[in-house]
C-alpha cells in the first residue's frame, strides 16, 4: 500500500514540478530548447524541445536502479512514478494535441477538449514571454466550460 501511495504522490507532484520547469526553466533559462516547439512546425520529426524528454528520463533512470538494488525499496517506486507520469504527459501532449502520432485524432471527452484549449491557449504566445496555462494535465477549470 505505502508503494502505491509513493507512486501516486510522485505522479502528482510531477504537475507541480511540470508547471515550474515549463514556466521558469523553458521560457526562461532553456528557451533555446523550447522556442522551436512554439514555432509553426516544420519537417523535422524531432524538435529541440525533444531533450526535455531525455532530462526528465535520466532521474527515472538513476531511481529505478538504485530502487531494486537489494530487492525493491522506495526509489523504484518515485522513478515509477515519474515514468508514469512522463508517459500520460506524452499521451497527452505529442499524441494528442500536437498529433505528431496520428493515434487519437478525434475526441468528444470534455476534459481532453479543456486540455486542447488550455495548451492552445498556451501556444499563442510564439515567445518566452506572457505564457500561460503552463500544466499538462491539470488546467483550470474554465477551459472546461469553454
Amino acid at each position: 500500500m505505502i508503494s502505491f501511495l509513493i507512486f501516486l504522490g510522485v505522479f502528482l507532484f510531477m504537475e507541480c514540478v511540470t508547471w515550474m520547469t515549463h514556466k521558469y526553466v523553458m521560457h526562461g533559462l532553456m528557451w533555446y530548447f523550447h522556442a522551436d516547439h512554439h514555432q509553426p512546425k516544420y519537417a523535422n520529426v524531432f524538435e529541440r524541445n525533444d531533450i526535455f524528454f531525455v532530462i526528465f528520463a535520466v532521474p527515472s533512470i538513476v531511481l529505478f536502479y538504485f530502487g531494486v538494488q537489494g530487492g525493491m525499496n522506495y526509489l523504484f517506486f518515485i522513478g515509477l512514478g515519474i515514468t508514469f507520469y512522463g508517459f500520460c504527459y506524452f499521451m497527452i501532449h505529442d499524441v494528442l494535441i500536437h498529433q505528431r502520432f496520428k493515434w487519437f485524432k478525434n475526441t468528444n471527452n470534455k476534459y481532453l477538449i479543456g486540455l486542447r484549449k488550455a495548451h492552445k491557449i498556451h501556444h499563442k504566445h510564439l515567445g518566452k514571454e506572457h505564457g500561460e496555462c503552463f500544466g499538462m494535465l491539470f488546467v483550470p477549470f474554465k477551459y472546461y466550460k469553454m
